[in-house]
């Protein structure tokens, strides 16, 4: 049955998929088992119950509107409230003695633990950024390791993401010549999966091209990389189809015209914002992807909690000076889960023309699907 879920919401990843919220228990649960909590969105939720199987132990499902962890605390869908509403309601308070609920740590972008506290009694704290990591982490007394820290775009990950992006445009695609093309049906669904498994598998090749920070070309809202990426691989994808064609002397120019109509689409939909279908860039449609997180120095106490829920491991604290330092600054995505964690507010963003966007208003106010929040950070 997983498996089949898994089949299905992979395909459909652009849309949310909703599990009821409430308590699941895991395993033969005590007085003092572990209380986890994450999202409801049900590809989420399955993988947390797999991951989590060998313990006696609670889990928190909690309305983030059937979005997954990240998108949902960045965009407002998965919120203090949602958090405090499931641990208010769950029935989780009669349970158990202790009162620590250990939240995904992508959810640290909008959820404050601080609120969690005051409104409830319970310590939220952040556990690793993958499900994978659970048993390791409560077996290691529930530490992380840098490596539970970070994001990362694995070769599974990169498989999700193409299958994200070529199955509904296959569909469209074929629904659309269904009328107007017919003859170039096959062609359209066959280059909408090639198209998507090249550019995503590949991506460790070219990445370093896409970071936006670095600059990029751009056409209207296309983003073609600082090498022109897009290009390159519409040019490749031309040459294979040349080359078999010629190999096979079934060379027709009316479909060889086709064929570079259709992927060259496909190619411009996929790099829209190709950096933003990764988790290790903010995306280039994304106003926040040129500014810079800025650390005070005079404000800063050296908590640590800035590395604890840094997913791309920016910093370092020097606990004996009780001060942080970014040596990494330049892997940072904007995500802000810094700033809005950090209890001496000593993180900001810097805008490009010196002005600043402070804690409090990161804390308020969340990214919309383009990156822009509701104040104007132009």
């Amino acid at each position: 049955m997983y498996f089949i879920k898994y089949i299905i919401e992979t395909f459909l990843r652009f849309l949310p998929f909703p599990r009821k919220t409430g308590l699941i228990k895991i395993g033969s649960p005590g007085r003092n088992s572990p209380v986890f909590l994450t999202c409801n969105f049900d590809l989420t939720v399955e993988k947390v119950k797999r991951e989590i199987r060998g313990l006696d132990a609670y889990l928190l499902i909690a309305n983030s509107r059937g979005i997954n962890v990240w998108c949902g605390a960045a965009g407002g869908r998965f919120t203090n409230h949602d958090v405090i509403s499931v641990l208010k309601t769950s029935g989780i308070e009669n349970l158990i003695e202790h009162r620590t609920v250990i939240l995904p740590q992508l959810s640290a972008v909008g959820i404050q633990p601080d609120i969690i506290y005051q409104k409830t009694g319970w310590r939220a704290v952040f556990g690793p950024v993958y499900a994978k990591d659970i048993l390791k982490y409560i077996n290691d007394g529930n530490k992380k390791t840098e490596s539970m820290r970070k994001v990362g775009f694995g070769f599974f990950d990169r498989l999700e993401v193409a299958v994200q992006w070529a199955f509904p445009i296959s569909i469209i695609s074929a629904v659309i010549l269904a009328f107007l093309w017919q003859k170039m049906i096959v062609p359209s669904v066959s280059i909408a999966w090639a198209v998507s498994l090249i550019v995503f598998l590949s991506f460790p090749l070219y990445s370093r091209y896409m970071n936006p920070k670095k600059g990029s070309k751009r056409f209207a809202v296309f983003d073609f990389g600082r090498g022109g990426i897009m290009i390159i691989f519409w040019v490749f994808i031309m040459l294979c189809i040349l080359l078999y064609s010629l190999l096979l002397s079934k060379f027709d120019l009316g479909l060889y015209l086709g064929w570079g109509i259709v992927s060259l689409i496909v190619v411009l939909i996929i790099f829209i914002d190709l950096a933003g279908s990764t988790p290790v860039y903010k995306g280039g449609l994304h106003k926040e992807n040129l500014l810079q997180v800025i650390l005070d120095k005079k404000r800063c106490r050296g908590t640590g909690v800035c590395e604890d829920v840094c997913p791309r491991n920016c910093f370092e604290v020097d606990r004996k000076n009780h001060i942080a330092k970014m040596p990494r600054i330049d892997l940072c995505e904007q995500c802000s889960a810094c700033i809005v964690q950090c209890p001496s507010n000593a993180l900001r963003f810097k805008i490009l023309d010196g002005r600043f966007i402070h804690p409090e208003t990161i804390r308020k106010y969340k990214l919309n699907l383009v990156g822009k929040r509701i104040v104007n950070i132009k």
